[in-house]
């Protein structure tokens, strides 16, 4: 990965949760995060 294409994919994330912040009230952000606590857990289920 180049510095290009990495600065350009951090640039799309933190814009993604700029707007996610501004218009969702960061609804998003925190059902992603749950979601990911969940598989988190499902995995360690696994282990």
């Amino acid at each position: 990965m180049t510095n290009r294409i990495a600065i350009t994919l951090g640039a799309l994330i933190l814009g993604g949760v700029a707007l996610d912040v501004a218009i969702n009230d960061s609804a998003a952000l925190v059902f992603a995060g749950r979601k990911l606590v969940d598989l988190i857990e499902y995995l360690a289920f696994w282990r």
